[in-house]
């Protein structure tokens, strides 16, 4: 449905790199400022890539994504919002009342 914002195994907040700053969201870590980014904010980048023609494994590496528990909430994630939003549960029950 909706891709997670973590990890679900490491919780993974990786340091991205600068070029990228509009996708990342800040976090204050001791008295240091970071720009730290999730799991999540991938996806829209990652089809990107594959509409490009870049294997998946090769994608992955551009978007830094390196460990196989990240790899795995992006490569399976089945995005189903569009057919869910298609999806009225008045309209069935009007079609159940006048069969019945």
């Amino acid at each position: 449905m909706i891709i997670p914002v973590r990890c679900f195994s490491c919780g993974k907040v990786k340091l991205p790199r600068r070029k990228d700053a509009l996708y990342f969201m800040w976090k204050i870590i001791g008295a240091v400022l970071i720009q730290v980014k999730v799991v999540g904010d991938l996806w829209e980048r990652y089809l990107k890539l594959i509409d490009e023609g870049i294997q998946d494994g090769d994608a992955m590496d551009q978007l830094g994504c390196k460990r196989y528990c990240c790899r795995r909430m992006i490569m399976t994630h089945v995005d189903l919002i569009e057919k869910l939003l298609k999806y009225n549960p008045a309209e069935r029950d009007a079609k159940k009342a006048a069969m019945g």
